[in-house]
């Protein structure tokens, strides 16, 4: 059985039955939105996020769900799918999940109105149902993505990022969305109890980690294959580049940095930093640090009885660091 079935087991027949509500709450009366939203939910992924916030309330509340649940579930899910409608407009990217992307098929125009569609139907489905406490958790989220967008393309032109503020641009980038799912998974069955903060807190380490390993992934491994440099193409500074960044000599750094600057399009150029990086021990101590951020989610799972959800958590933080893609 494939992990990700594994993790499902405990909320499978939550997961059935999120996926027609779901389906629901994107209809529209527009025909050309009813078209475009059909491509895009045939499309899905694993599906990550329902996934937290089914096995967080199961968690916390010995089993429990409740509607709230699963209209928290639809609306991360909604607004999730937006922002990767709008991302692929920004990146100017034509492929999703192998498929062809919104703004490819439809041109930029539409998908940017159709995130606009999916994000009013994701507050709409809070409002009208006077989920206001879920409302807060997801505007704040959304609020921290812009944010971190916004912070790491500055930190790119200036090429002047610090260990730390890599972390508060992958806390608000990446983190922020899983810690919302869990802490609504909470928030849905125990309301304003103390396993809202924690469950945040849980999923925000989650997120570092997982943000990390996307960070390892630009460089190869074995399992892998060859490294994709994508990250270094488009200036991103991530973990293990601002690392060795901050260990090398002067000339060194001034290579590495001119190289970032002015070759970033080179493949050869591109190809030396990677093993420059990797040779300075760069996927070490990002390796490491994602490890750090791993145990710490851990940690607060131990907090909880012994369960079936638990047991998925522990297997979807595991999952998180482990995955090859």
């Amino acid at each position: 059985m494939k992990v990700v079935e594994q993790i499902k087991q405990p909320i499978a027949f939550e997961m059935d039955l999120f996926e027609s509500k779901f389906r629901l709450s994107m209809s529209s009366k527009v025909a050309l939105l009813n078209r475009i939203t059909h491509y895009i939910v045939n499309r899905k992924g694993k599906q990550m996020r329902p996934m937290f916030v089914f096995l967080v309330s199961k968690m916390v509340a010995n089993g429990e769900v409740s509607d709230r649940t699963y209209r928290g579930a639809a609306v991360i899910e909604l607004i999730h799918t937006a922002t990767l409608v709008h991302d692929d407009v920004v990146d100017d990217s034509n492929r999703r999940r192998g498929f062809f992307s919104v703004n490819a098929l439809w041109k930029n125009k539409i998908a940017v109105l159709i995130g606009d569609f999916l994000l009013s139907k994701g507050l709409l489905l809070s409002i009208d149902n006077n989920d206001f406490d879920l409302l807060k958790i997801i505007s704040v989220a959304v609020r921290e993505m812009s944010e971190g967008e916004l912070l790491q393309i500055e930190k790119a032109r200036q090429l002047d990022i610090t260990e730390a503020i890599y972390y508060e641009i992958i806390r608000q980038k990446t983190a922020t969305l899983i810690a919302a799912c869990c802490s609504l998974g909470a928030a849905s069955v125990k309301p304003n109890s103390k396993h809202v903060d924690a469950m945040r807190k849980f999923g925000e380490l989650i997120g570092m980690a997982f943000q990390i390993k996307d960070d390892l992934f630009d460089y190869g491994t074995e399992q892998i294959g060859k490294p994709t440099g994508i990250d270094i193409k488009e200036q991103k500074m991530t973990l293990p580049l601002i690392y060795v960044l901050n260990k090398v000599s002067t000339k060194e750094r001034r290579w590495l940095i001119n190289s970032i600057k002015k070759h970033h399009k080179n493949p050869k150029r591109v190809k030396e930093v990677i093993a420059f990086v990797k040779a300075k021990g760069g996927l070490e101590y990002a390796t490491s640090k994602m490890k750090t951020f791993q145990d710490q989610a851990l940690q607060y799972l131990q907090k909880y009885p012994k369960s079936e959800y638990r047991d998925s958590l522990e297997l979807m933080v595991n999952y998180v660091i482990e995955r090859k893609r």
